[in-house]
C-alpha cells in the first residue's frame, strides 16, 4: 500500500491501458477518480477496483469538453481539499477510426480524423495537465503522466496520430520545464505493443485490419498486459530520484529493467530496443536472433538520430 492516501486521476479508464492503470494505482492504495464517456464500461472498471481492495470514484467525463473537464477537477478540490497526487492523461478516442482507415493516405481521409484522433488525446490532455498543475503546484508535488507511443518517434498508422504522439512527447517536456522548481514531474509514458480489448479483437483475433504483417501480429499477441503501464506508474511514483526523469519519454520496458520487475502475468517485458528483439523483426535476418544476448541494446540516441528530421 505505497500510496496509500495518494489522490490519482486517470483519464478514459474504462477499459484498456487507463483500466490497467487505475487497477494498479487502486492496489498500491491510492483513492482513483476514473472518467470515461459509457456509464456501463466505468462502473465495470470501478466496481473490479473494489473488488481488489481499491477506492474508486467513477466519473462520466468526455475529455473532449472543457466544461466537463473544469467539472472534474472542481469536484476533485472539493471532495479531495484540494490534494491531486497523479494524473495520467490517458483518455483516446481515435482506435476505431484508425482501424477503419488502415491503408489509406490522409487526403483520402475526410480530415475531421485530425479531431477525432486529438481533441481528446492531445487537447484534453493539455487541459487536464492545466488544471492539475493549479493543484499540484500550491502543495509543491505532484507527478503527470501522459501516455504516448513509438509514433512520437517514427511514422505509424497515419499523419493525425504521428502528430498527435509528437505533440503529447513535446507537452510532457515542455510543462517540466515551465514546473522546473515546483516539485512538480512531468513524463511521457510510451507503452509497447498492449494486448488491450480493441487491439486484440481488430489484430490479433479477427484478423479484420488489412496490411498488419504478420511479424507485427505475433509482436501484439506476444505484447503487455493492460497493467504493465500501472506497475511503471507505481514504480516512478515511489521513486524518491523522481525528479532525474522529468520531461523525458519513459518506455515500459525500460522501467521495467529500472525498478526490476516482470508483467502482472509473470512473463519478462519484451526490450524494443535490444538487437535481439530488432532482428526478430527483419525476415532474411531473424535467425540471427538466436545468437545475441537480450542484454545488448541500441543507445536511445541513435533511435533520435536514426529518426532525425535534421
Amino acid at each position: 500500500m505505497a500510496l496509500s492516501g495518494w489522490v490519482c486521476l486517470v483519464t478514459g479508464a474504462s477499459r484498456g491501458i487507463g483500466k490497467g492503470i487505475a487497477l494498479q494505482l487502486s492496489e498500491a492504495g491510492a483513492t482513483v477518480y476514473i472518467t470515461g464517456r459509457q456509464e456501463e464500461t466505468l462502473k465495470e472498471t470501478a466496481a473490479e477496483v473494489k473488488e481488489r481492495g481499491g477506492d474508486c470514484v467513477p466519473v462520466l467525463c468526455d475529455s473532449s469538453k472543457e466544461g466537463e473537464i473544469k467539472d472534474l477537477f472542481e469536484r476533485i478540490g472539493r471532495e479531495q481539499k484540494g490534494r491531486l497526487d497523479i494524473l495520467v492523461n490517458n483518455a483516446y478516442a481515435g482506435v476505431q477510426t484508425i482501424f477503419d482507415n488502415m491503408g489509406k493516405k490522409f487526403w483520402e481521409v475526410d480530415p475531421s480524423m485530425w479531431d477525432t484522433i486529438n481533441n481528446t488525446g492531445l487537447r484534453g490532455h493539455y487541459y487536464c495537465t492545466v488544471y492539475a498543475a493549479r493543484m499540484m503546484v500550491p502543495q509543491g508535488r505532484g507527478l503527470i503522466v501522459v501516455i504516448s507511443s513509438l509514433g512520437g518517434l517514427r511514422y505509424l498508422f497515419n499523419v493525425p496520430y504521428g502528430v498527435g504522439k509528437v505533440a503529447c512527447d513535446r507537452l510532457a517536456a515542455d510543462t517540466a520545464l515551465e514546473l522546473k522548481n515546483t516539485g512538480v514531474v512531468s513524463v511521457s509514458l510510451w507503452p509497447g505493443a498492449v494486448k488491450t480489448e480493441l487491439i486484440t479483437e481488430f489484430i490479433t483475433t479477427k484478423d479484420l485490419v488489412p496490411g498488419i504483417k504478420p511479424a507485427s501480429r505475433k509482436v501484439f499477441a506476444n505484447g503487455e498486459t493492460t497493467e504493465l503501464s500501472g506497475r511503471c506508474i507505481v514504480a516512478l511514483a515511489k521513486d524518491k530520484n523522481l525528479m532525474s526523469v522529468t520531461g523525458k519519454v519513459l518506455m515500459t520496458c525500460h522501467l521495467a529493467r529500472r525498478y526490476g520487475f516482470r508483467d502482472i502475468d509473470g512473463r519478462s517485458v519484451t526490450d524494443y530496443t535490444s538487437f535481439k528483439f530488432l532482428l526478430s523483426q527483419v525476415p532474411y535476418l531473424s535467425w540471427l536472433s538466436v545468437l545475441i544476448p537480450s542484454f545488448v541494446r541500441v543507445p536511445k540516441f541513435i533511435l533520435t538520430l536514426a529518426n532525425s528530421k535534421f
